[in-house]
């Protein structure tokens, strides 16, 4: 095409590893137009980030080789460039917003320092109009306290306003092509939100091509303009965004359209219903809201019997004491929180970052010792249980942790690891052991050949089996579920979530399912607590919090969702009243600000 800015022509690429030559990418063709955004969607290891890192050239030299085709930027080969030439175009006229901001940002320079870098190498500014030029960037990308920012360190700033950085950055120079590379994978939906507007205002603004990487189907649906799909390294398919979303050609198109939840229909009411009632019926674009936050609100005619209640649970961490006998800080992450959950039922707790969710699951296990309250557990008070019946009680209730490579001895074999608490709580001898192990990962979709593994030797999907495995090796009633697939492509999502509810019906198990994604959470649970800042704003069934959300905060993390539809688009402007109104409500000042 005539305008096109970027041509990918039959690229190839081989990495050199000790176990010999990988090629992640192989025979690629793509173009991007000018001010066109193009979303390159695919499950990891399909070679989207390679893709990106090659165009850049910020692949590793010694390890890498492109061994085939033609990267054209603006009528220039990439490939056959120098390094020198390759630092005057980056960062100048291509750059990069990298997934986690933290590891790209310089720990050891201030905001400042990073961001005159580029203005100073690339358009010759002095030090003053540099540092005029990156406070006028901070407030472009809606941060107002510029100055506090540009003083600060990378540690300082929350992962919302450390994207935001990076944005600035990345558009301090207007470049002619932004490459946002899992920009908002790491990020609060709400954050999410409020990162992808400014992205596209800024292409709209200033007329910038964007190739936005991501696995998340419903980004790519509200943001982009075409979509092309890769697995295992080539191009499966390439089309205008509503044309792949309505008719996908490939077989792998088809099957990650499939993997969309069946909740998405759901969603997309809810989210269309808060867009219209925004408005207000006066156009004043104000709506009268009354926060519920009373006792639960019950599934109708559920006569199952509570297995877990909690009444006013807080936790206070106390810092350590400051000199001169001042006072320690205190932070309270959870504030009289109650709930019941009833045998065999899902009760979901949703929110951001710092909502205090996690913190919730882990003190009803005394992972973490509460503070105050009251737990009960199949009508034993937890808090007041000795050592020894704590010990008894746990293996009544397991946990799913979101990062189960984390949460896994890597030194370990999956055997050693799922027998120990097999070894703890029975008096099972091995071969016992081995045949309930072997029993347990057959129930989970894995087999005996995996047993004697270790976990790097396991994909993200299968590691989360495995976690949900140890979870079940003592055949508890109750499993905390601590964001189990937030990290999860949306294929390998969907597999772990039937897998848990197949299991649940088969098994008969309770869940706290914790997760800031309500379009999973509305597949999953009975009911659901909403949390904001340690507290609880408001709580009901699935279907009263989706069809009559009360709370701004609520109406907020449902505005938010983005839908996997393109012919569903909200308002942009809509969304965002509505999330800036919930932001303010639950009294989260930083985000409110920024």
């Amino acid at each position: 095409m005539a305008d096109t800015l970027l041509s990918i022509e039959n690229l190839s690429i081989r990495i050199d590893t000790s176990r010999g030559p990988i090629h992640p990418v192989r025979g690629l063709d793509l173009t991007i137009a000018r001010g066109e955004m193009v979303g390159l969607v695919g499950e990891s290891g399909s070679g989207k980030s390679v893709t990106a890192m090659s165009i850049t050239g910020l692949l590793p030299a010694r390890q890498a080789h492109i061994t085939g085709g033609h990267i054209r930027f603006d009528g220039r080969d990439l490939a056959a460039l120098s390094d020198r030439q390759m630092r005057e175009i980056r960062g100048k006229d291509i750059a990069t917003i990298f997934q986690e901001p933290m590891t790209a940002l310089n720990p050891v320079f201030t905001i400042r320092d990073q961001l005159t870098e580029p203005l100073r190498q690339h358009l010759r500014l002095g030090r003053r109009q540099a540092a005029d030029r990156a406070g006028q960037l901070l407030d472009m990308v809606g941060i107002r306290n510029t100055a506090r920012v540009l003083a600060g360190y990378p540690h300082e700033l929350s992962g919302g306003m450390r994207q935001r950085v990076m944005i600035a950055m990345a558009m301090a120079c207007e470049p002619k092509l932004l490459i946002a590379d899992e920009p908002t994978t790491a990020l609060d939906v709400t954050t999410q939100l409020q990162i992808l507007d400014l992205i596209m205002d800024l292409q709209e603004q200033h007329g910038t091509a964007v190739l936005l990487i991501t696995h998340d189907l419903g980004v790519v649906a509200q943001t982009c303009q075409r979509v092309a799909v890769m697995y295992g390294g080539e191009l499966q398919e390439t089309a205008p965004t509503d044309q792949l979303f309505a008719a996908p050609q490939a077989d792998y198109t088809k099957r990650l359209l499939s993997f969309i939840p069946s909740a998405n229909e759901h969603v997309i009411e809810a989210v269309e219903a808060l867009a219209e009632g925004s408005t207000g019926r006066d156009g004043s674009g104000s709506v009268r809201v009354e926060a519920r936050t009373d006792a639960p609100t019950e599934a109708p005619d559920d006569d199952a019997p509570v297995l877990l209640e909690v009444t006013d649970l807080t936790k206070v961490f106390t810092g350590r004491r400051r000199r001169l006998g001042r006072p320690a800080d205190t932070i309270t992450a959870v504030d009289g929180v109650s709930f019941r959950v009833r045998r065999g039922r899902t009760l979901a707790i949703v929110g951001e970052s710092g909502s205090g969710k996690s913190t919730t699951g882990r003190a009803l296990l005394r992972l973490h010792e509460p503070t105050s309250g009251t737990v009960t557990f199949n009508g034993a008070d937890l808090l007041s249980a000795s050592d020894d019946e704590l010990r008894r009680l746990r293996s009544q209730m397991q946990i799913v942790f979101q990062d189960t490579y984390a949460s896994l001895d890597p030194r370990w074999t999956i055997h050693r690891a799922l027998a120990e608490p097999l070894r703890l709580h029975t008096d099972l001898d091995d071969a016992a052991i081995r045949a309930r192990i072997v029993e347990v990962l057959e129930t989970v979709g894995l087999g005996e050949e995996h047993i004697d593994r270790f976990p790097h030797e396991f994909s993200g999907g299968q590691r989360q089996r495995i976690g949900i495995a140890r979870a079940l090796i003592l055949n508890p009633s109750l499993v905390v579920c601590d964001e189990p697939v937030s990290a999860l492509d949306v294929s390998v999502q969907a597999q772990v979530l039937d897998l848990m509810k197949q299991l649940q019906r088969d098994l008969g198990l309770t869940y706290v399912f914790i997760s800031h994604d309500l379009s999973v959470v509305e597949m999953m649970a009975d009911e659901i607590v909403v949390m904001s800042q340690g507290r609880v704003v408001e709580q009901g069934t699935v279907e009263q919090i989706f069809t009559a959300p009360q709370h701004p905060y609520t109406k907020a993390l449902l505005a938010a969702i983005p839908i996997a539809d393109p012919n569903a688009r909200v308002d942009r402007a809509v969304r965002r009243c509505i999330v800036e109104r919930g932001v303010a409500a639950a009294d989260l000042p930083e985000k409110a600000v920024a």
